[in-house]
């Protein structure tokens, strides 16, 4: 069977038609986290040192269904504005997919703020956490786990104040967020 130049095109216009335009919060993470503008920071739960902190059960549940963090943040300064505007456009579009539902605004020290999630509203896969800021930058987090509630969310903050974690591996970000 031979097949035409025009039918190969054809096909393949169909294939790359039926795939979402839509960049998904993972791929712009990926895309991003080489750009100098960009500081990248994954965080395994492991990192928490929390195996000899006193938990009760519904914490040690908590913690279970967390996999990792991971932190992208855009750092502004006076070269950077119209890469920063193009930017905060891309992740508010991505945001506003219907994959992610609102859960809160806020205003926060550093600017506004979003926290959206993915999910069934008792078993989250994803909690975005999102800020910005004119004169900083911006700053995405993502929670990732399995199942998480988000009710319980106030026990991962107990679990955190009861690890042994010093901060490794955010020091940059801790400068973004000095200046």
């Amino acid at each position: 069977m031979k097949i035409s130049k025009n039918g190969i095109c054809l096909m393949l216009l169909v294939v790359l038609s039926s795939c979402s335009s839509n960049q998904s919060l993972q791929q712009y993470y990926v895309a991003k986290s080489e750009n100098p503008n960009f500081i990248s920071v994954d965080l395994p739960v492991s990192l928490l040192n929390v195996e000899k902190a006193d938990l009760s059960l519904e914490q040690k549940s908590v913690l279970e269904s967390l996999r990792k963090l991971n932190i992208l943040a855009f750092k502004k300064d006076g070269t950077n504005t119209v890469d920063y505007q193009k930017e905060r456009t891309n992740i508010r579009a991505i945001l506003k997919d219907s994959d992610f539902t609102e859960l809160m605004k806020m205003k926060t020290s550093f600017g506004d703020a979003t926290i959206t999630y993915s999910g069934d509203e008792d078993a989250i896969d994803e909690v975005i956490v999102y800020g910005d800021n004119d004169e900083k930058g911006f700053l995405l987090v993502r929670i990732l786990g399995d199942d998480m509630n988000p009710a319980k969310m106030i026990q991962f903050l107990q679990v955190i104040a009861k690890s042994d974690y010093n901060g490794e591996g955010l020091e940059q970000l801790g400068q973004f967020l000095k200046n």
